[in-house]
């Protein structure tokens, strides 16, 4: 009698808790599903403006970098192709209700990645060009900016010519893998009669950094980009990287901004094998805040003028030898927008692994050639190896509808 009250008992009990388990365990599905459902795939950035979308935009989660060899066989065909990119770019950023196939005997007229819905997801496509645009072949030799020129190597690269330069540059950003890849996808259906291929990476950032809106995070843990310039500091962008009415470049420049695009593979297994005090000496900032080394928040003043000597902050440091800040607060003369990049197992079996530098400035020589120059020799080398990448030009923007990028270059 005893014995089978305790089973009446227990049995009672296990059903409550596994009753209790039961709505706990949907607990987490529900907030899953509500969170996934807010997730918004509309926003949409527009193409048009004086200046190209994409440089001093705001990061999105994920780029793809494609370099591309022109094909055109004559200057009007080369129009046509900035006229076919151009279109793309105003359709692709834009809502759309895909076009639905009704003859199986063709090709669908879209990839279907996407399904029935086009959402922008924050997507921007940002062109330039390479120095090697400006050759023989569609007699724009004398429209060539001022200080575009082929990427030559620093002391420590080791650049690889099938990872370097052409013709022409994509920068493609969204907040999703699929949106990149559905764009370029799209772009290059729409442009092979004039355009190969050359080079593609592929980048991201945190997530968690971007929806929390703080710093990205680099592979080697620490903020990547902490000291750039305030994007909605116009006089500030102005000067550091558009190219406006006063500086010497050919009128069509104007508008424009020149990029600078570094493949660096980094050694993390052996830089995970690092004291914690030579890595944070290395960058000049603690690891976990971003501070400057001795500093409590991410945006303190270094104040060097109180390290005369470089005791706290090493004059060796990466942040220190980038932007020390003398004479003036933003010696690097350029503004960065980075990404991490994964390619998988290298041939040592280590982590193919790094970051895709972009940075975009009014001056190639007084922004990224003279600010990797103040780099050479530092310490981080020791982590790093550049092998790809190259010099650009990104065009004006475009700010009617009807006119196509590039349009200005065909018409000074």
């Amino acid at each position: 009698m005893k014995s089978s009250s305790i089973f009446k008992i227990s049995r009672r009990n296990a059903l409550k808790t596994l009753v209790a388990g039961s709505a706990l365990f949907t607990i987490p599905a529900i907030v899953a599903k509500e969170t996934y459902s807010d997730r918004k795939y509309n926003h949409k950035i527009d193409y048009k403006g004086h200046h190209q979308a994409g440089v001093i935009t705001k990061e999105q989660k994920n780029v793809s970098f494609v370099t591309f060899n022109v094909t055109a066989n004559s200057l009007d065909e080369l129009k046509d192709l900035f006229k076919i990119i151009t279109n793309r770019i105003a359709y692709l950023t834009q809502p759309q209700k895909l076009p639905v196939n009704s003859n199986d005997k063709m090709p669908p007229f879209e990839s279907g990645m996407l399904g029935e819905h086009l959402d922008p997801d924050s997507l921007t496509v940002t062109v330039s060009l390479g120095s090697s645009l400006f050759d023989s072949r569609f007699g724009l030799k004398h429209l060539k900016p001022r200080h575009l020129v082929a990427m030559t190597s620093f002391p420590n690269d080791r650049l690889d010519s099938d990872w370097c330069g052409g013709d022409i540059a994509l920068q493609i950003c969204a907040n999703s893998p699929e949106s990149v890849v559905y764009a370029l996808r799209d772009i290059l259906q729409h442009t092979s009669l004039y355009l190969a291929p050359h080079w593609k990476i592929d980048g991201f950032l945190p997530s968690r950094d971007i929806d929390h809106k703080s710093t990205p995070v680099n592979l080697f843990g620490f903020k990547d980009g902490t000291g750039n310039a305030p994007a909605d500091n116009t006089d500030l962008m102005n000067e550091l990287v558009w190219v406006t009415d006063s500086d010497k470049e050919p009128t069509w420049c104007r508008g424009g901004s020149y990029q600078a695009v570094r493949l660096i593979r980094f050694n993390l297994e052996f830089w995970d094998r690092t004291p914690l005090e030579d890595q944070e000496n290395d960058f000049g900032r603690h690891k976990v805040t971003g501070a400057p080394l001795g500093m409590k928040h991410e945006h303190d003043s270094p104040e060097y003028e109180k390290d005369p000597h470089g005791d706290r902050i090493l004059f060796n440091s990466h942040m220190r030898r980038a932007e020390p800040r003398n004479p003036e607060r933003y010696t690097a003369k350029l503004r960065r927008r980075s990404y991490s990049y994964s390619l998988g197992i290298n041939e040592s079996g280590m982590l193919d692994m790094g970051l895709i530098f972009i940075s975009y400035q009014k001056n190639l020589k007084t922004g990224f050639i003279n600010t990797q120059k103040r780099l050479n020799g530092e310490p981080l080398e020791r982590y790093i190896k550049p092998f790809g990448g190259g010099y650009y030009f990104v065009l004006p923007g475009v700010i009617n509808d009807g006119e196509y990028l590039g349009e200005v270059l065909f018409t000074t």
